[in-house]
């Protein structure tokens, strides 16, 4: 904030009191509050001036002047409006303040008042902003510039956030004389920021009258995120849906650089665009296409069509930049037609992959000046050749560029604008605004709600959403019997097709921000109504009409975008287009159950139950019967239960141990074993499925998708398909013939001994080939089994009886087991006959023949 006291002769006699800064951040929605005291002590009438720099993206709600004990409160106008009431109110020394644009993110709240001698006046102004996502973080920043020594200075940043807080850090901005000086303390999810400098730290010297406070005071932070599916938070009857996904490969990309190299670019701002874009150019990957279109009056392209973004291609590129002599007029339009042309031609020879993105990158500081030249002319020829699946992202260098424009012709085209100002750091904010938008994730980003549970949506279709970015959805939430809302959001990302689920509860968020001292407890009905208005702003930029000034919050009335720009139409999507998956699905009746017992709730309901190495269970459906054995493995171990090459299908689990207690009890006793990884591997198409208690790894050549188990997600690559239900199973099947279910077994963190595990089931319908084999696979054809003989045991609870399978006779255990698909705490009894020595007999050859060497191993042949 910038806070100046306009004195002029009578400086000396106005008394700084207080400054103080207050935040509040709930949920990414900031309410800052800013105060400042004054007191005119000399002995006249004098003006003092209240300036504060607030961000670009704020809306003021609230402005109060105390004036020895009256109070004023301002009114927000129109912007020509409120500058002709402005120098009405100044001319007759009375109050008024007035915002207007002074740097890239700022804006200045300018205010003065005539005051008789003896005045204290205070000042108070509230504004509230979204934080935006960029890079991974969010930033908050305060312009501090009070302009003098202040008894009472302090800033105080609290953060909530329900999900938890992942990291947050104050970066020294303003200098080393005051590092250190800011003191955070943090927990799970609040964090508290105070910079409370004293008069003496104010000073620039040991013995100066004057401040050191002058630059911008930064909060960084980021959440944490339990899924891919984002956040969902209700309250006040709002909702707010945050969605920011990590671990997903990125999009190839598909960029044609339009760069302005007219005489006005010469100099600074030419030397300053090369730099950028030899980074720039680095970045660049074998999967990325590229071109350079250059213009003056003149338009050229280093190379006519899109070549990948090798190192030689990258190299020749930045020559050709670095050799630029900028000279001559400025033909935006022919320029722009030709990007697009390039990117047509690029597609209709099937040269990019459908699923990446293309977009071009304009770089220019001035107006049209060759060509067609008037402005809404270009706009209309831009629109008229780009294809829905192109983006244009428009870059304005210094003052003399028409912003606006930029921005329009961007908006409208599924990109963003962004202004750069010719200072020192002018080829870092280049590459800054790149790095926002160079990692595309996803694309066609759908967020919708069951039938009649919302209303008044914001947006919630998107082109586009880049790594480190966020897309906000928010509503109303209509009355219902239910207490959970649900999202549903469709996505395509790098040859996957993404369907994901979260629910929150209508009354659990409410609850936690009453037990917050500095929680803003409107945070959700601001926020929907904060977007609705800057969704109206855009629509308006985009149609060329007069921007509105007036940024007043409250009351909000129940706005609704038209159509327009890139806008979708708001909407409550019907019931039928979601399909919410079936959480109590099972698969058919299994063929083999590989399935580990978390030891203290199972002993102490069934004494003789299996509670440490896996345990499987065969369903023979010929002869009626359930066998079990144990496999007596050790920690680090992968085991193949599916090798089927005709399929070219492997399943494969890693087993891990139990947490050791101490020397004593390892020499006791053999450490429990538990499947900790399952794979599935589907070799034509070379993509691994990844099963751990962590998450589940999608992984196809170089790219690399992660999810965890904190979302119900379907995903769709080729032929594979996995489904996650939250907190409890994923089903992986393959071309539609094989699948696998994989149940997630959590146990007490604190749990001196056990660990979470997986259990794994295998229905016996699945379309094996003649090949297929493994510990459970082997069984998709038959055996003969015979049991007789049947007498009691050592057991008196277990009888005991003869197996004739495979030429061996065996001794058998009758017993039970446990089968968990339907029930994973307390499972349902199978009643099976357990085959001793880890399946010896039963099994082909010995257990140590199924241990493989990776998780995407098959079976050596023949066993």
């Amino acid at each position: 904030f910038q806070s100046d006291i306009l004195i002029c002769r009578f400086k000396k006699t106005i008394l700084f009191k207080s400054y103080k800064v207050e935040s509040r951040i709930t949920s990414r929605f900031c309410h800052t509050t800013v105060k400042s005291s004054v007191v005119n002590s000399g002995p006249n009438a004098q003006s003092i001036g209240f300036n504060v720099q607030i961000p670009k993206q704020a809306f003021i709600t609230n402005f109060t002047m105390n004036v020895n004990g009256i109070t004023f409160v301002g009114s927000v106008k129109e912007k020509t409006v409120a500058r002709n009431l402005y120098a009405q109110a100044r001319a007759r020394g009375k109050a008024a303040g007035l915002v207007r644009a002074n740097s890239q993110d700022m804006e200045t709240f300018k205010t003065e008042v005539h005051v008789p001698p003896g005045s204290k006046i205070e000042f108070e102004l509230h504004y509230q902003e979204m934080m935006q996502r960029k890079l991974g973080f969010y930033e908050h920043s305060l312009y501090l510039q009070p302009g003098r020594l202040v008894p009472q200075f302090q800033v105080d940043v609290y953060i909530y956030e329900p999900n938890g807080i992942a990291s947050v850090e104050t970066p020294n901005t303003l200098g080393e004389h005051f590092s250190g000086m800011a003191k955070l303390t943090s927990s799970k999810d609040k964090a508290h920021v105070v910079f409370k400098p004293s008069l003496q730290q104010q000073r620039k010297c040991e013995n100066c009258t004057t401040s050191a406070i002058d630059g911008i005071f930064t909060v960084r932070y980021d959440v944490l995120r339990d899924s891919n599916a984002g956040e969902l938070h209700v309250s006040d009857g709002h909702f707010v849906h945050f969605f920011a996904p990590a671990n997903l490969s990125p999009l190839p990309k598909n960029i044609v650089f339009v760069i302005d190299v007219s005489g006005s670019m010469w100099g600074v701002k030419m030397k300053q665009t090369v730099e950028a874009m030899q980074t720039i150019l680095d970045d660049l990957t074998m999967d990325d296409y590229f071109s350079i279109v250059d213009f003056n009056h003149n338009v050229r392209c280093w190379s006519e069509e899109l070549v990948p973004g090798s190192t030689i291609q990258v190299a020749e590129a930045k020559k050709y930049i670095q050799n630029i002599k900028p000279n001559g007029g400025t033909n935006i339009n022919e320029a722009l037609m030709r990007a697009v042309q390039m990117l047509v031609k690029a597609s209709n020879q099937g040269m990019i992959d459908p699923r990446s993105v293309s977009m071009i990158m304009l770089v220019s500081d001035g107006d049209p000046t060759v060509g067609e030249i008037k402005l809404s002319a270009i706009q209309k020829n831009v629109k008229k050749v780009m294809r829905e699946e192109f983006s244009l992202f428009s870059l304005g260098i210094g003052f003399d560029v028409d912003y606006d424009f930029l921005e329009r012709i961007a908006m409208e085209n599924r990109g963003v604008a962004q202004r750069i100002y010719t200072s020192h750091d002018a080829s870092d904010q280049i590459r800054r605004f790149y790095s926002q938008v160079s990692s595309p994730l996803l694309r066609k980003i759908t967020v919708q709600f069951p039938e009649d549970s919302v209303s008044d949506v914001t947006q919630n279709h998107f082109d586009k959403y880049f790594s480190g970015s966020e897309l906000v959805v928010a509503g109303k939430v209509l009355p219902s019997e239910s207490t959970t809302l649900n999202s549903f959001t469709t996505a395509s990302a790098d040859r996957l097709d993404l369907s994901l689920q979260t629910e929150a509860d209508y009354l659990e968020l409410d609850a936690a921000l009453a037990q917050q001292q500095h929680a803003f407890t409107g945070f959700a009905r601001q926020m929907w109504a904060y977007i609705t208005v800057n969704q109206l702003l855009s629509e308006r930029l985009c149609y060329n009409l007069p921007a509105l000034r007036c940024r007043i919050q409250s009351p909000w009335p129940p706005l609704r975008p038209r159509r327009g720009c890139s806008l979708t139409p708001l909407m409550t999507p019907n019931r039928a287009a979601v399909q919410v998956p079936d959480q109590n699905h099972l698969s058919p009746p299994f063929l083999g159950l590989v399935n580990v017992h978390e030891g203290k709730r199972v002993t102490k309901a069934f004494p003789n139950s299996v509670c440490n190495d896996p345990h499987f269970i065969v369903h023979l459906p010929k002869s009626n019967m359930d066998i079990c054995f144990n496999i007596d493995s050790e920690p680090g171990h992968i085991l193949n239960l599916v090798s089927d090459p005709g399929a070219g299908v492997v399943v494969n689990g890693q087993l891990v141990g139990s947490k050791r207690v101490g020397v004593e009890e390892k020499e006791k006793e053999k450490v429990n074993t538990y499947f900790g990884t399952v794979s599935v591997f589907y070799q034509p198409d070379g993509i691994s499925v990844s099963v751990s208690t962590d998450r589940i790894d999608l992984t196809h050549g170089r790219n690399n998708h992660s999810f965890t188990w904190g979302a119900t997600a379907d995903i769709t690559q080729d032929r594979v398909k996995v489904s996650i239900v939250k907190d409890s199973k994923v089903m992986v099947t393959v071309d539609d013939k094989i699948t696998v279910m994989v149940l997630l077994h959590r146990v007490w963190k604190k749990h001196p001994t056990h660990v979470d595990f997986l259990g794994l089931y295998i229905p016996n319908n699945n379309q094996y080939s003649s090949q297929a084999h493994g510990l459970i696979g082997q069984f998709g054809q038959e055996p003969e089994v015979r049991v007789f003989n049947l007498h009691e045991g050592a057991d008196p609870l277990k009888k005991e009886a003869t197996m004739e399978v495979k030429g061996n006779k065996l001794v058998v255990t009758r017993g039970w087991q446990k089968d968990y698909r339907r029930d994973q705490k307390r499972g349902s009894d199978v009643f099976c006959w357990f085959i001793h020595n880890s399946g010896k007999g039963f099994i082909d050859g010995h257990y140590t023949n199924y241990i493989v060497p990776r998780l995407d191993s098959f079976l050596p042949l023949p066993l």
